[in-house]
């Protein structure tokens, strides 16, 4: 697991503390797994961008959906 895995799964045990990250397929959409409505994976968009300064445009959602493909996803972003 990468530290931006590590940050992800953090900021969303954070927003969603009913979450048990050992139960968390990170490769799985997070929607199919955890009860995430859109606000919530909205927080979670923005938390992210506050943390590593990478902002994901509401057009590459889908290709963010898991854990492992946002995290991917930022580490590609920041350079």
């Amino acid at each position: 697991m990468t530290a931006t895995t590590d940050l992800v799964l953090r900021l969303l045990v954070e927003l969603a503390p009913e979450i048990d990250p050992a139960g968390v397929d990170l490769d799985r959409e997070l929607r199919d797994q955890v009860d995430l409505d859109s606000m919530d994976f909205l927080n979670l968009m923005e938390a992210v961008a506050a943390q590593t300064g990478v902002e994901v445009p509401e057009r590459d959602y889908p290709k963010v959906a898991s854990i492992a493909a946002l995290a991917a996803y930022t580490d590609a972003r920041r350079g």
